[in-house]
């Protein structure tokens, strides 16, 4: 008998499985992560380019004391957000603002990412560190970051460097705990086994094997941190003890308004929601970014 000539013959290449799109597409593919990175971007953006796109001098008091934003009744277009109690620009103070509570995440972010990164990924290679490590990550973490940052304001003077060392320090042991975890698990692995077989060093060991597999998994966790140092940020600076006036902060422009919520509520109400929107972009872009390269998560 002859085969069928509409017989096809498999092909390896028919065999394999699909390849997998890469991850950041598949990130974008997320609507609520793409719609929540468009605007993060963005708000970055405009605080980078602040001396540019600023309507006015963030810094410069003048009589048009309380405007209230354009789309309200009494609203000036030279003010399109509307003056603070003493006639600044909001829109200006929100931009420069912004550009100093986002420094402040993120370098209090990579502080205390790094240190306790190394922290926990040094507890779980050298075993006989362990105890002592871990037992110091538990001290850390019976001082609040608010207390933490009182302390160093009295040591230091109140300013944006106080802070940024209290939000690294108080990363420091939730890092250390999440690394740890993370190294634990690799260390187990077979490859670990088979480096030392072969007389690799402790230092490749830990470079090319260990902090190679773990850093992706830390980069989730610090980037699902990163909205909450910028939350704490604001609410050390709503506290008194982050900027000095007249630099412009979004903790401290919510703190300078309260005390017109009954008359001008726009003054706290406009830092405040920019805040909000700070913080949930930053959660919902690191919820997906997880959900994407989290290989637990994957499928």
């Amino acid at each position: 008998m002859t085969a069928d000539a509409n017989t096809t013959t498999a092909t390896p290449e028919d065999a394999a499985p699909p390849r997998r799109a890469p991850w950041w597409l598949r990130l974008l593919r997320d609507r609520a992560a793409a719609a929540a990175l468009i605007l993060l971007g963005l708000i970055v953006l405009a605080a980078i380019l602040a001396p540019l796109i600023s309507p006015a001098d963030p810094f410069a008091n003048s009589r048009n004391v309380m405007i209230p934003p354009i789309w309200s009744e009494r609203g000036m277009a030279e003010h399109l957000l509307g003056t603070d109690g003493q006639g600044r620009d909001i829109l200006s103070r929100l931009l420069y603002g912004t550009r100093v509570t986002l420094l402040i995440g993120l370098i209090g972010m990579g502080l205390g990412g790094v240190i306790g990164s190394l922290m926990g990924l040094v507890s779980a290679f050298y075993p006989r560190l362990d105890p002592w490590i871990m037992r110091l990550v538990d001290m850390m973490l019976s001082f609040p970051a608010i207390l933490l940052g009182l302390a160093l304001v009295a040591v230091m003077g109140q300013g944006v460097v106080p802070v940024t060392i209290a939000l690294g320090v108080a990363s420091i042991p939730d890092c250390a705990r999440i690394a740890r975890g993370i190294a634990v698990g690799i260390m187990k692995q077979e490859f670990i086994e088979a480096g030392r077989a072969v007389g690799l060093s402790d230092l490749t060991l830990f470079v090319r094997y260990l902090l190679r597999n773990a850093i992706s998994s830390i980069m989730i966790f610090m980037s699902l941190r990163f909205g909450q140092l910028i939350l704490l940020g604001a609410a050390l600076s709503f506290l008194g003890l982050g900027a000095r006036p007249p630099q412009a902060e979004l903790g401290m422009m919510a703190a300078q308004g309260r005390d017109f919520l009954l008359f001008a509520p726009h003054i706290a109400v406009i830092p405040s929601v920019l805040i909000f929107l700070i913080v949930l972009c930053a959660n919902v872009a690191g919820d997906a970014l997880r959900d994407v390269l989290d290989p637990r998560l994957r499928g």
